[in-house]
């Protein structure tokens, strides 16, 4: 498989992204759905504000993404529908759930392609980019909100395919980076360090790609 994927990349990427999403959105074993977990924090009135909702929540989530066992297990109950290690394939569960619980407390709807498809870009980072320029589409040097609403409705779903045959393409680079092979006995703290990284970075994404911009009202999909 190419980095940037090909047509016979497309069934095995769009079975891959549909997987993560409803099994991130909807949860899975262990983990609740993303509209739970969601109302998890808007409950919480400790919170001030959604923003500190959503910055407790990375937290949370990233050193989830940490601790190496609880990864480990969650990839132990589900089955994917490719050939991914079952640890990394439980990482991208869990931060595709993360950036579905930031939509919603920031009141998106999950049903919306054009918000499951920011959350794919939420999971991607510079890989969004690429997918997005693959299709002639600028994002620019970074993904904004302006950036991705501006993607014509029909693009979403190619978009999609893309990101996930990327994903699967670097992969085997993730898998290098979480269990070096010099130091076996460190790989889980390692990987685990790498994965509650990523975490943060797709957090603090999605918060980007999901805030309301100042004083805007997100009408029918707040949570109450």
């Amino acid at each position: 498989m190419t980095e940037r994927g090909s047509a016979d990349d497309d069934v095995p990427a769009g079975r891959f992204v549909t997987f993560l999403l409803d099994k991130g959105l909807r949860g899975s074993g262990p983990l609740s759905s993303a509209e739970q977990l969601a109302r998890d924090y808007v409950d919480d009135g400790s919170y001030p504000t959604d923003d500190r909702r959503v910055d407790a929540l990375i937290k949370w989530e990233s050193g989830k993404n940490f601790a190496s066992g609880f990864v480990t297990g969650l990839g132990g109950i589900v089955t994917f529908p490719v050939s991914i290690p079952a640890a990394l394939g439980a990482s991208w569960l869990i931060q595709a759930r993360m950036a579905g619980a930031i939509a919603r407390i920031y009141g998106h709807d999950l049903s919306s392609e054009r918000v499951r498809t920011k959350i794919l870009l939420s999971l991607a980072g510079d890989i969004a980019k690429e997918a997005m320029k693959d299709l002639g589409l600028k994002s620019g040097s970074a993904l904004t909100q302006r950036a991705v609403e501006q993607v014509p409705g029909r693009a979403l779903v190619e978009i999609n395919k893309r990101i996930g045959a990327q994903l699967l393409a670097r992969a085997g680079q993730r898998v290098v980076l979480r269990f070096p092979r010099a130091v076996p006995i460190l790989g889980g703290v390692v990987g685990g360090a790498l994965d509650a990284a990523v975490c943060r970075v797709v957090g603090r994404t999605a918060k980007t790609l999901f805030r309301p911009p100042s004083g805007a009202v997100i009408e029918g999909a707040r949570l109450g």
